[in-house]
């Protein structure tokens, strides 16, 4: 049965930490697809999910290199597609490797190479709430029964 959820962050240290719950109920193999406009707060989650899963260098968005690599409890394979003219160039990457691999892929503008991302893949689109300028809503749609993903929060 599909899982969608939808949650409401009012401040940076809230996505963090709601992306730190996440982190924790992830498995090796999972991927999560991050869609949403400039600064609506995908980096910020991912920086919450790799510090949950114990990441100790610094986060950033791998905008020119296209993907980062960090050493947690599982690796953590972070894309930004957000500079791919389309999905021949995340293909020749190498993407397959990471994809299924054993560590967790996190992909922001994952939009852009929608085609490539597997049944499996958990989509969380991210979107400015307008209520303050860090408020965010941010909502989970996967298609495989990941109920444990489904956090509590308030």
């Amino acid at each position: 049965m599909p899982v969608t959820r939808t949650w409401h962050s009012g401040a940076v240290a809230e996505t963090r930490e709601l992306a730190a719950q996440l982190a924790r109920q992830a498995l090796a193999g999972d991927i999560f697809a991050l869609y949403g406009d400039l600064a609506s707060g995908k980096t910020t989650f991912v920086q919450g999910f790799c510090a949950a899963r114990t990441v100790t260098e610094p986060v950033n968005s791998p905008t020119f290199t296209l993907i980062n690599e960090y050493s947690g409890d599982v690796p953590i394979y972070h894309f930004d597609c957000y500079r791919l003219r389309d999905e021949n160039d995340l293909l020749s990457l190498g993407y397959e490797e990471y994809f299924y691999g054993e560590g967790i892929v996190l992909i922001e503008w994952a939009d852009r190479v929608q085609s490539l991302l597997p049944d499996y893949t958990i989509h969380l689109h991210f979107a400015h709430a307008f209520t303050r300028e860090t408020s965010r809503i941010i909502r989970m749609e996967s298609s495989t029964n990941r109920e444990e993903l489904c956090v509590s929060w308030p």
